[in-house]
């Protein structure tokens, strides 16, 4: 074996692998199927060393020991041959193969109906949910603050085709417990400009308390403070909405303690709250009670501020004109007093 060694040509000699391999083989004078006994490789495959074919070969790793048994046999160097045979035939960057074998004929067979069935589940579980959330979809409505309610609608049309009857009047309110002025005796005519021993002088009534005045504790909504002569105040929590006679909401909010809501004048509307007894009523910024009832005609307040404004207009006049009564009064006494006070005293004669 060491002689046919020092006898073989060199590898480094020939152009490429394979004519090296095949002068080799040629110079040891051994046939391919000795060979093939010896390194045990199927001669087709030596035979594709030979003639460069190394795509006839079954793997790069097989093709290497092919390689190293095939240059041991034939006495040439094993190192140098896998050398040259890494050279001549580079490894290329092969992809991933699918795997091959029962398991994968299983998956194959089996996939499709696992899919389908991960498929169908998906679809059942978005449909039901697209389903329970069509269902539970509120149809678009007004807002309850400007729509008007559909009872509200057809108690209107029942008043409508009935005739309004106006129950027993209420009982006024209880006035201020502010008690009245307190003039000490002798002091009228200075303090009210009439003498009360005087006979001729005019009557004055008295005017009625003055009862609490109107204090905004928040919001103010509604109409300005120079146009309006009725307010509602709440006192506590409480639902106002104003409808108009056509049915229109004019104001609708839930008022907090203290808001209040100015209404506009000569207005025909109906003031609908959820409990009168939670509101207050200011005629002409002067305390009048609280609502008389759960719906009460806006127009009946106004009148009510129009009436009192008029009645205290008189009453000033006509405290006015007595003070001037008074006054004139006075002034022709103490006119009259002063030319008998002027004159001198009559002198009896002499006897």
């Amino acid at each position: 074996m060491d002689q046919d060694r020092q006898d073989a040509p060199s590898l480094e000699d020939a152009e490429t692998l394979g004519e090296a391999l095949r002068a080799a083989r040629l110079a040891s004078g051994r046939s391919m199927a000795q060979l093939s006994t010896m390194t045990r490789v199927h001669p087709r495959y030596l035979t594709a060393l030979e003639q460069n074919e190394f795509s006839v070969l079954p793997s790069r790793i097989f093709s290497m020991g092919y390689v190293r048994a095939y240059a041991g046999a034939l006495g040439l160097d094993e190192l140098t041959a896998v050398e040259r045979f890494k050279r001549e035939f580079p490894e290329a960057a092969v992809p991933l193969q699918a795997p091959t074998g029962a398991a994968l004929q299983q998956m194959r067979r089996t996939s499709p109906k696992i899919l389908a069935a991960l498929g169908v589940l998906i679809v059942a579980v978005v449909g039901w949910n697209v389903f329970q959330r069509v269902v539970r979809i509120e149809p678009p409505h007004p807002s309850d603050l400007v729509a008007v309610p559909r009872n509200w609608a057809e108690e209107a049309d029942a008043e409508v085709e009935r005739a309004l009857y106006l129950g027993a009047p209420r009982a006024a309110p209880p006035d201020q417990t502010t008690p009245a002025l307190y003039i000490t005796p002798g002091l009228e005519a200075q303090l009210t400009g009439i003498d009360p021993d005087d006979p001729n002088a005019a009557v004055v009534l008295p005017a009625p308390p003055v009862q609490a005045a109107f204090n905004p504790r928040g919001a103010v909504y509604g109409a300005s403070a120079t146009t309006s002569q009725v307010i509602l105040q709440a006192k506590k929590p409480a639902a106002l909405v104003v409808r108009q006679g056509d049915g229109r909401i004019l104001f609708a909010r839930q008022l907090a303690a203290g808001e209040a809501w100015r209404a506009p004048p000569g207005l025909s509307a109906t003031v609908d709250v959820s409990d009168p007894a939670a509101f207050d009523v200011y005629l002409n910024g002067e305390h009048s009670g609280a609502l008389p009832a759960a719906q009460s005609p806006l127009g009946t307040l106004n009148a009510r501020a129009q009436t009192e404004a008029r009645q205290s207009e008189a009453r000033a006049a006509a405290a006015a004109e007595a003070q001037a009564r008074a006054r004139a009064a006075q002034a022709a006494a103490a006119q009259a007093a002063a030319p008998a006070a002027a004159s001198p005293p009559a002198v009896a004669p002499a006897g």
